[in-house]
C-alpha cells in the first residue's frame, strides 16, 4: 500500500522576469534542501531560471508557490511556468544542486 507521504513527485519549471544575479538559484536550493526536494537549477541564456524538482507533492508545491509568487528577496518574478506535476517510482537526484551553463566563447 502506498502512503501518500512516500509517493514522490516531479516537475520542471522556468522562472521569468528580473531573476538572474539576484540570488535565486541559491535561495531556491535553500528552501530545497531544507524541504527534502531534490533537483537542481540553473541560470539560462534567455535570462531565466530553469530546474526541476523532485520530491513529496506537499513540498513540491510549497516550492512551486515560491517560485510563482516570491522567489528571492532581490527577484522580481513576472511569472513561472511549470510542466505538469507527475509520480515517479524513484528518486533521481541524490541532492539538490545548482547547475551551471556550459562555458561559451563569446565574439569580440
Amino acid at each position: 500500500m502506498h502512503r501518500f507521504d512516500d509517493q514522490i513527485f516531479t516537475c520542471g519549471f522556468e522562472v521569468f522576469g528580473e531573476v538572474q544575479g539576484v540570488k535565486l538559484r541559491r535561495a531556491t536550493r535553500s528552501l530545497a534542501l531544507s524541504n527534502g526536494v531534490r533537483g537542481w537549477v540553473m541560470n539560462t541564456d534567455r535570462g531565466t531560471v530553469q530546474g526541476e524538482l523532485e520530491g513529496t507533492l506537499p513540498k513540491v508545491n510549497e516550492l512551486k508557490f515560491w517560485l510563482l509568487c516570491f522567489g528571492s528577496e532581490r527577484a522580481v518574478i513576472e511569472r513561472a511556468e511549470f510542466t505538469p506535476t507527475k509520480e515517479i517510482p524513484v528518486h533521481h537526484f541524490e541532492d539538490f544542486t545548482i547547475r551551471r551553463l556550459p562555458y561559451q566563447i563569446e565574439d569580440h
